[in-house]
């Protein structure tokens, strides 16, 4: 249970950073607005999570990573929903940023935590498991965008997001193990 919580936080994060691509020109036709604009749907993403890592990973230290990594779920699900309800392009690109700072929660607490959880001797093993559902979740955005659209439109590739990060913080907060902080932990 704590494997695959991990796992698909982290896998869903790196989705978050492929999927919306393949919906940049249907997002250009449906806010009738120009390419350039539209990138900074993938942009804000890429950048919040970037600039919020540092922040995630201090939060966690602090306040403890079980604790930490449902606010970044939390945060990732809001940023989901709002990103399938955008009525305007700007709302999206807002959204998507919110989703960013999620993702970073999620990928380095969920490191954090396999690192704290595994045995010395799986560590390795561990963290090779979230590399490679880190990749995976890169690679199969496009290819899940690519269905998505047709089908349902470009929400889509938000709405799908959603579900999986439900399944995500309902595992986090019944699978992981209580996270106290540390005495001495500025």
């Amino acid at each position: 249970g704590v494997t695959a919580t991990l796992a698909l936080s982290m896998g869903m994060a790196s989705l978050g950073t492929s999927i919306a691509n393949i919906a940049l020109p249907a997002l250009a036709t449906a806010f009738s607005a120009p390419f350039s604009q539209v990138q900074a749907v993938v942009v804000a993403y890429l950048a919040t999570l970037t600039v919020s890592v540092v922040i995630a990973g201090r939060l966690g230290d602090h306040y403890g990573l079980k604790p930490m990594l449902v606010v970044g779920l939390s945060l990732f699900l809001a940023g989901s929903l709002l990103c399938a309800v955008a009525p305007t392009l700007w709302i999206l690109i807002g959204a998507r940023a919110i989703q960013g700072v999620g993702a970073a929660f999620l990928m380095t607490l969920s490191m954090a935590l396999m690192r704290q959880i595994a045995s010395e001797a799986r560590v390795g093993r561990a963290m090779g498991l979230l590399g490679t559902v880190s990749a995976l979740g890169t690679a199969l955005g496009p290819s899940l965008g690519g269905l998505l659209i047709p089908a349902v439109g470009w929400r889509g590739v938000f709405w799908v997001q959603a579900p999986l990060a439900v399944i995500a913080l309902l595992l986090a907060l019944t699978m992981l193990p209580a996270d106290p902080r540390k005495k001495g932990t500025p």
